[in-house]
């Protein structure tokens, strides 16, 4: 069974695979482009950029990343869905433009179930609210009091508007009814640099895109909203510990291609996929980065993708959540 860590709150209401390219496959000098639907610096931009050199030794063809960002995540899964389906244009899908958004926005330009194949899972890594060292507020509880006392005032920068960041911040004030504003990127690289910067007082984002600034200093750690404490960050604690114990969000990666995609395509990129996320370096990453790999079958994980944007929509519709 298939093994994801992956909350999303609804109590709203090793060794490496040595081997040739995956199949036999002799190699190709056609290029393989991921597509990324964020800006750079951020979770899936970091992952797409550990895993596109492996994978090409994999496929025994070349690989490259794109970031097209925009729409949290919509443009980028638009372009993916009237690709050609000959297993050139991938996408780094997640619980932003797959999971969440067709249930906040009705003009989102694409079916998930109609346009795509699910084709491996991926990765997985606990949403972090990380804020400006200068905001008066070490935890939840003291971000929350902060936030009635200066109602409006502390802002918080997301991917954009209907992305995971967003839905993040949504469910917090949902669950706590905290007063904070948004204002959206077109990634959260950009958000969490202007968070940085002092621009913005807080980003609820993916551990990959703090981690290396909160190490810094840069940047300081409210709570992790994940079951337990992580590896990377074992300082800091979770909303569970600190009294928000609905709090819990995995934010998940996987590949998508245009549904049409022939089935022998996708099944080499699936297991291509899996061979990669065994290889010593990459777990090494995985774990600097904060990112878990996640198992399973093309089966099990279109199931997983379903049940996600179920859970979603569940979330959406109770918080009344919407997107213009």
């Amino acid at each position: 069974m298939m093994r994801f860590r992956v909350f999303a709150a609804v109590a709203l209401c090793a060794a490496a695979l040595a081997g040739k390219p995956a199949h036999g496959q002799s190699g190709s000098d056609k290029v393989v482009r991921i597509q990324i639907p964020f800006a750079p610096g951020g979770g899936t931009d970091i992952l797409g950029r550990i895993i596109a050199p492996r994978l090409a030794e994999r496929l025994g063809q070349p690989v490259v990343v794109e970031n097209r960002p925009g729409a949290a995540g919509a443009i980028a899964a638009r372009f993916t869905a009237q690709s050609v389906p000959d297993g050139l244009t991938l996408m780094i899908g997640s619980i932003s433009e797959i999971g969440i958004n067709p249930s906040v926005n009705p003009k989102i330009g694409y079916d998930v179930w109609r346009d795509f194949a699910a084709l491996a899972p991926l990765a997985s890594t606990p949403m972090v609210l990380v804020a400006h060292p200068s905001v008066p507020a070490n935890t939840p509880r003291e971000l929350i009091a902060l936030a009635s006392a200066r109602p409006g005032q502390i802002n918080y920068g997301s991917a954009g508007a209907g992305s995971g960041a967003h839905m993040a911040a949504e469910l917090f004030r949902y669950l706590t009814r905290a007063d904070i504003a948004h204002v959206p990127y077109k990634g959260t690289g950009a958000a969490v640099a202007d968070l940085a910067g002092g621009q913005v007082q807080l980003v609820f984002t993916t551990l990959p895109s703090a981690i290396g600034l909160v190490k810094g200093g840069k940047l300081k750690a409210i709570a992790m909203a994940s079951a337990q404490r992580v590896p990377a960050l074992p300082e800091v604690a979770t909303f569970v510990e600190s009294g928000v114990p609905e709090y819990l969000m995995d934010y998940w990666y996987g590949f998508f291609a245009p549904a049409a995609t022939p089935r022998d395509i996708q099944v080499r990129v699936h297991a291509a996929s899996r061979e990669v996320l065994r290889l010593p370096d990459v777990v090494a990453s995985f774990e600097k980065a904060g990112l878990q790999a996640m198992g399973g079958t093309q089966e099990e994980f279109t199931v997983f993708v379903k049940k996600d944007m179920e859970r979603w929509a569940t979330v959406v519709k109770a918080a009344g959540i919407k997107v213009d």
